[in-house]
Protein backbone atom coordinates (compact mmCIF):
# COMPACT_ATOMS: atom_id res chain seq x y z
CA UNK A 1 0.00 0.00 0.00
CA UNK A 2 3.03 2.05 0.79
CA UNK A 3 3.87 1.82 -2.74
CA UNK A 4 1.04 2.70 -4.51
CA UNK A 5 0.95 5.79 -2.25
CA UNK A 6 4.26 6.31 -3.45
CA UNK A 7 3.30 6.63 -7.53
CA UNK A 8 0.33 7.91 -7.27
CA UNK A 9 2.23 10.76 -5.83
CA UNK A 10 5.02 10.53 -8.78
CA UNK A 11 2.25 10.53 -11.40
CA UNK A 12 1.31 14.09 -9.56
CA UNK A 13 4.63 15.38 -9.67
CA UNK A 14 5.27 14.28 -13.45
CA UNK A 15 1.96 15.16 -14.59
CA UNK A 16 1.12 19.13 -13.92
CA UNK A 17 0.93 19.96 -17.40
CA UNK A 18 -2.83 20.25 -18.92
CA UNK A 19 -4.10 18.66 -15.72
CA UNK A 20 -7.36 19.42 -13.90
CA UNK A 21 -8.74 19.19 -10.47
CA UNK A 22 -12.13 17.94 -9.60
CA UNK A 23 -14.36 17.60 -6.11
CA UNK A 24 -17.30 15.43 -6.60
CA UNK A 25 -19.10 15.56 -3.11
CA UNK A 26 -22.43 13.55 -2.62
CA UNK A 27 -25.23 12.08 -0.13
CA UNK A 28 -28.75 10.78 -0.51
CA UNK A 29 -31.19 8.77 1.12
CA UNK A 30 -29.80 5.07 1.65
CA UNK A 31 -31.89 2.38 2.74
CA UNK A 32 -30.67 -1.30 3.56
CA UNK A 33 -32.05 -4.52 2.73
CA UNK A 34 -30.45 -6.92 4.55
CA UNK A 35 -27.49 -6.85 7.17
CA UNK A 36 -26.47 -11.01 8.11
CA UNK A 37 -24.12 -11.24 10.40
CA UNK A 38 -22.42 -14.81 12.52
CA UNK A 39 -19.32 -13.69 14.37
CA UNK A 40 -17.38 -16.05 14.34
CA UNK A 41 -18.57 -18.09 11.11
CA UNK A 42 -18.12 -21.33 12.81
CA UNK A 43 -19.58 -21.09 16.27
CA UNK A 44 -21.96 -17.81 16.17
CA UNK A 45 -25.20 -17.36 16.07
CA UNK A 46 -26.63 -15.86 12.52
CA UNK A 47 -28.57 -12.72 13.31
CA UNK A 48 -29.95 -10.03 11.05
CA UNK A 49 -29.78 -6.21 11.95
CA UNK A 50 -32.47 -5.25 8.68
CA UNK A 51 -34.65 -7.93 10.19
CA UNK A 52 -34.23 -8.61 14.31
CA UNK A 53 -33.27 -4.79 15.21
CA UNK A 54 -34.92 -1.33 14.82
CA UNK A 55 -32.58 0.89 12.60
CA UNK A 56 -32.03 4.28 14.77
CA UNK A 57 -32.42 7.27 12.76
CA UNK A 58 -32.23 7.93 9.19
CA UNK A 59 -29.67 6.60 6.56
CA UNK A 60 -27.79 9.59 5.26
CA UNK A 61 -24.18 8.81 3.86
CA UNK A 62 -22.00 11.10 2.70
CA UNK A 63 -19.04 10.55 0.35
CA UNK A 64 -16.00 12.84 -0.90
CA UNK A 65 -13.78 12.11 -3.82
CA UNK A 66 -10.86 14.13 -5.04
CA UNK A 67 -9.77 13.99 -9.12
CA UNK A 68 -6.94 14.68 -10.81
CA UNK A 69 -7.06 14.24 -14.42
CA UNK A 70 -4.06 14.44 -17.08
CA UNK A 71 -3.19 14.06 -20.14
CA UNK A 72 -7.23 13.65 -20.77
CA UNK A 73 -7.61 10.16 -20.66
CA UNK A 74 -5.23 9.21 -17.02
CA UNK A 75 -7.85 9.85 -13.31
CA UNK A 76 -6.45 9.56 -10.20
CA UNK A 77 -8.96 9.47 -7.42
CA UNK A 78 -8.65 10.13 -3.95
CA UNK A 79 -12.25 8.77 -2.12
CA UNK A 80 -13.70 8.76 1.68
CA UNK A 81 -17.16 7.38 2.62
CA UNK A 82 -17.64 6.71 5.96
CA UNK A 83 -20.68 4.68 7.03
CA UNK A 84 -22.03 4.36 10.59
CA UNK A 85 -25.58 2.99 11.37
CA UNK A 86 -26.96 1.92 15.33
CA UNK A 87 -29.68 -0.24 16.09
CA UNK A 88 -31.56 -1.50 19.05
CA UNK A 89 -33.98 -4.31 19.81
CA UNK A 90 -34.64 -7.36 21.92
CA UNK A 91 -32.79 -10.62 21.08
CA UNK A 92 -34.72 -13.41 19.48
CA UNK A 93 -32.76 -15.95 20.53
CA UNK A 94 -29.54 -16.33 22.70
CA UNK A 95 -26.77 -15.03 20.15
CA UNK A 96 -23.36 -15.74 20.69
CA UNK A 97 -21.17 -13.16 19.20
CA UNK A 98 -17.54 -13.25 19.77
CA UNK A 99 -16.65 -14.45 23.20
CA UNK A 100 -19.93 -13.28 24.47
CA UNK A 101 -23.84 -15.10 24.45
CA UNK A 102 -26.46 -12.40 24.95
CA UNK A 103 -29.67 -13.76 26.09
CA UNK A 104 -32.87 -14.00 24.36
CA UNK A 105 -35.27 -11.24 25.04
CA UNK A 106 -32.76 -9.14 26.49
CA UNK A 107 -32.57 -5.49 24.80
CA UNK A 108 -29.54 -5.41 22.48
CA UNK A 109 -27.76 -1.92 20.84
CA UNK A 110 -25.95 -2.71 17.89
CA UNK A 111 -23.51 -1.19 15.71
CA UNK A 112 -22.28 -1.48 12.46
CA UNK A 113 -19.71 0.81 10.49
CA UNK A 114 -18.00 0.23 7.27
CA UNK A 115 -15.71 3.07 6.64
CA UNK A 116 -14.56 2.61 3.06
CA UNK A 117 -11.15 5.11 1.63
CA UNK A 118 -9.77 4.35 -1.80
CA UNK A 119 -6.91 5.19 -4.61
CA UNK A 120 -7.97 4.99 -8.07
CA UNK A 121 -6.12 5.55 -11.08
CA UNK A 122 -8.96 4.91 -14.34
CA UNK A 123 -7.48 5.43 -17.92
CA UNK A 124 -10.19 6.18 -20.76
CA UNK A 125 -10.09 3.92 -23.54
CA UNK A 126 -13.05 5.45 -25.37
CA UNK A 127 -13.79 9.06 -26.13
CA UNK A 128 -15.98 10.17 -28.53
CA UNK A 129 -18.56 13.07 -29.14
CA UNK A 130 -21.00 10.99 -27.35
CA UNK A 131 -19.34 7.87 -25.23
CA UNK A 132 -16.54 7.69 -22.51
CA UNK A 133 -15.49 4.33 -21.68
CA UNK A 134 -12.88 3.48 -19.08
CA UNK A 135 -10.73 1.14 -17.03
CA UNK A 136 -8.83 1.32 -13.88
CA UNK A 137 -8.04 -0.50 -10.44
CA UNK A 138 -8.64 0.45 -6.99
CA UNK A 139 -6.82 0.12 -3.93
CA UNK A 140 -9.18 0.14 -0.82
CA UNK A 141 -8.63 0.07 2.98
CA UNK A 142 -11.94 -1.24 4.89
CA UNK A 143 -12.23 0.31 8.44
CA UNK A 144 -15.85 -2.39 9.71
CA UNK A 145 -16.47 -2.61 13.22
CA UNK A 146 -19.66 -4.53 14.47
CA UNK A 147 -20.47 -4.07 18.25
CA UNK A 148 -23.44 -5.58 20.52
CA UNK A 149 -24.01 -3.99 23.85
CA UNK A 150 -26.98 -4.86 26.46
CA UNK A 151 -25.93 -3.49 29.63
CA UNK A 152 -22.64 -4.73 31.36
CA UNK A 153 -22.52 -7.40 28.06
CA UNK A 154 -20.44 -5.55 25.16
CA UNK A 155 -18.28 -7.58 22.41
CA UNK A 156 -17.02 -6.45 19.32
CA UNK A 157 -15.57 -7.19 15.83
CA UNK A 158 -13.26 -4.86 14.19
CA UNK A 159 -11.75 -5.27 10.47
CA UNK A 160 -9.23 -3.28 8.76
CA UNK A 161 -8.00 -4.77 5.71
CA UNK A 162 -6.92 -4.01 2.29
CA UNK A 163 -9.07 -5.11 -1.21
CA UNK A 164 -8.20 -4.85 -4.43
CA UNK A 165 -10.95 -3.73 -6.99
CA UNK A 166 -11.83 -3.08 -10.51
CA UNK A 167 -13.04 0.53 -11.71
CA UNK A 168 -14.71 1.37 -14.70
CA UNK A 169 -16.90 3.92 -16.58
CA UNK A 170 -19.20 3.70 -18.65
CA UNK A 171 -20.85 7.77 -19.71
CA UNK A 172 -23.23 8.81 -22.78
CA UNK A 173 -23.70 12.21 -23.84
CA UNK A 174 -26.97 14.01 -24.97
CA UNK A 175 -27.20 17.13 -26.20
CA UNK A 176 -27.49 18.65 -22.32
CA UNK A 177 -27.14 16.09 -20.05
CA UNK A 178 -25.01 12.67 -19.57
CA UNK A 179 -25.74 8.93 -18.54
CA UNK A 180 -23.18 6.89 -16.45
CA UNK A 181 -22.43 3.98 -14.80
CA UNK A 182 -19.71 4.50 -12.52
CA UNK A 183 -18.10 2.92 -9.66
CA UNK A 184 -15.70 -0.07 -8.27
CA UNK A 185 -16.33 -4.11 -7.96
CA UNK A 186 -15.33 -7.23 -7.43
CA UNK A 187 -16.18 -11.13 -6.84
CA UNK A 188 -14.55 -14.02 -5.75
CA UNK A 189 -13.08 -16.53 -3.22
CA UNK A 190 -14.88 -15.85 0.28
CA UNK A 191 -16.15 -12.14 -0.33
CA UNK A 192 -17.51 -9.84 -3.25
CA UNK A 193 -17.82 -6.37 -2.81
CA UNK A 194 -19.67 -3.88 -5.09
CA UNK A 195 -20.43 -0.06 -5.29
CA UNK A 196 -21.96 1.34 -8.19
CA UNK A 197 -24.10 4.58 -9.53
CA UNK A 198 -26.21 4.89 -12.22
CA UNK A 199 -27.87 8.17 -12.78
CA UNK A 200 -27.05 11.37 -14.86
CA UNK A 201 -25.09 14.23 -14.91
CA UNK A 202 -26.72 17.98 -15.51
CA UNK A 203 -24.41 20.78 -16.29
CA UNK A 204 -25.12 23.57 -14.18
CA UNK A 205 -22.35 25.92 -15.51
CA UNK A 206 -19.23 25.07 -17.10
CA UNK A 207 -17.13 23.83 -14.16
CA UNK A 208 -20.12 22.84 -12.18
CA UNK A 209 -22.47 20.10 -12.52
CA UNK A 210 -25.50 17.97 -10.69
CA UNK A 211 -25.48 14.23 -10.62
CA UNK A 212 -28.73 12.11 -9.12
CA UNK A 213 -29.07 8.96 -9.71
CA UNK A 214 -29.43 5.04 -7.76
CA UNK A 215 -26.48 3.52 -5.66
CA UNK A 216 -26.30 0.30 -5.19
CA UNK A 217 -23.48 -0.77 -2.33
CA UNK A 218 -22.82 -4.81 -1.88
CA UNK A 219 -20.85 -7.18 -0.49
CA UNK A 220 -19.02 -9.17 2.59
CA UNK A 221 -17.03 -11.85 3.46
CA UNK A 222 -17.38 -15.51 4.48
CA UNK A 223 -14.42 -16.24 6.32
CA UNK A 224 -12.87 -18.38 9.11
CA UNK A 225 -13.80 -15.66 11.80
CA UNK A 226 -16.47 -13.60 10.15
CA UNK A 227 -19.65 -14.21 8.29
CA UNK A 228 -21.36 -11.00 7.36
CA UNK A 229 -23.49 -9.59 3.63
CA UNK A 230 -24.76 -6.34 3.52
CA UNK A 231 -26.68 -4.31 0.92
CA UNK A 232 -27.66 -1.10 1.13
CA UNK A 233 -29.88 0.80 -1.97
CA UNK A 234 -29.36 4.81 -2.17
CA UNK A 235 -31.26 7.69 -3.63
CA UNK A 236 -28.33 9.91 -4.76
CA UNK A 237 -27.61 13.36 -5.28
CA UNK A 238 -24.18 15.10 -5.30
CA UNK A 239 -22.28 17.92 -7.45
CA UNK A 240 -19.02 17.38 -9.42
CA UNK A 241 -16.69 20.90 -9.57
CA UNK A 242 -13.88 21.02 -11.98
CA UNK A 243 -11.16 23.54 -11.40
Amino acid sequence: MRKLIILFGLILVLSQASAQWSFDLESGLAFQSYNDVRIPNETGTTFSFTDDFRQEGTLVPLRFRVGFTFGEKNHLFAFAAPLAIDYEGEAPEDISFQQTIFPEGQTIEGFYKFNSFRLTYRRDLVQTETWTLGLGFTAKIRDARVQLTSGDLSDKKDDLGFVPLLHILAEYRFETWSLFLEGDGLAGGPGRAFDYIIGGLFPLREDLALKAGYRLLEGGADVSDVYNFTLINSAAIGFIWKL
